[in-house]
């Protein structure tokens, strides 16, 4: 008997994984963790890279976007909200979306205190 080729992963029975599972649980086939493992690699590859270069004031929103498309690969593959309730996904997302906007938001103005921050000569006691 042929089963139609799907891009879904199915999610096997309960009783597939053990006799100790909970109702309703899945496992995710090795295959999807270890590309989602390496996809998150590549992404921290990335933000090292990204590091290295100055952009100026892109560099925090290009550090925000991986960020938030690492979360979000983390939220959706690891915490198994890919294979839950849609709205969970969205719900989840848009967190990651708004947390990620309201950092970046609240960095714009690092330049008025950023000389601030950094001591000066004059400021150093010296016995």
């Amino acid at each position: 008997m042929k089963m139609a080729q799907s891009s879904e992963v199915p999610a096997p029975i309960a009783d597939d994984i053990g006799p100790h599972a909970p109702e309703g649980a899945h496992a995710v086939p090795r295959r999807i963790l270890l590309s989602v493992y390496f996809t998150l690699l590549v992404f921290t590859g990335v933000t090292w890279a990204v590091s290295r270069v100055d952009l100026g004031q892109a560099n925090i929103w290009i550090a925000l976007a991986i960020a938030f498309v690492k979360a979000s690969i983390v939220a959706l593959y690891f915490m198994h909200l890919r294979w839950d309730s849609p709205f969970n996904g969205i719900v989840i997302i848009a967190a990651f979306f708004f947390v990620a906007l309201f950092i970046g938001i609240s960095m714009l103005d690092t330049h008025t205190y950023h000389q601030a921050l950094k001591p000066t000569p004059t400021s150093v006691i010296t016995p």
